[in-house]
């Protein structure tokens, strides 16, 4: 691979890096911020419903794609079933989960749809896994978000690229 390449790669590295963190941080606003809200919309009565973040930082609850196979993969299906059936906190945290798999599985996708080469898909889950997970903040594990010891850092990295396989044998079913 030539400079030009590796560069140009390096920059597509930083602009999925920044999708994935604006999505994040829409998924994060629906399960904090707009909690109600976003609990409201997840109405068991419903079909099957997902949580969407969005590039601009926006979330939304809809039903999945219609087209098959989807343009990228979709979020967990029928986040609303288990609502009624558990407990505030304990389906939040689940939510949380399946939405941080997401991410990954989108990182994952997009490493491929731009051919990343091993270089760049470990730099880009590093950069991921530089941010703590939406389960972490959701549960008010992360009490500072900009900074943490190396310790942590490491284990945010292993849950990562745990999560990161996860994702990939939940996303090839």
């Amino acid at each position: 691979m030539d400079r030009g390449s590796a560069s140009q790669n390096s920059r597509m590295v930083e602009e999925v890096f920044r999708d994935i963190k604006n999505r994040r941080a829409g998924i994060l606003k629906a399960l904090t911020t707009d909690f109600e809200d976003f609990y409201q919309q997840c109405d068991p009565a419903k079909e099957n419903l997902c949580l969407y973040g969005y590039p601009d930082e926006q979330w939304e609850v809809s039903l999945p794609a219609e087209e098959v196979p989807p343009e990228i993969p979709e979020p967990v299906l029928g986040i609303n079933f288990a609502r009624d059936g558990m407990e505030k906190k304990p389906w939040l945290s689940l939510v949380a989960l399946h939405s941080d798999a997401w991410l990954l599985a989108l990182s994952s996708y997009f490493s491929g749809r731009f051919q990343f080469d091993k270089k760049h898909r470990k730099l880009l889950l590093d950069m991921i896994a530089d941010l703590p997970t939406i389960c972490e903040v959701v549960n008010g594990k992360i009490q500072d978000k900009t900074s943490g010891s190396k310790q942590k850092k490491l284990v945010r990295t292993f849950r990562c690229y745990i999560m990161y396989e996860i994702s990939l044998i939940l996303y090839a079913l």
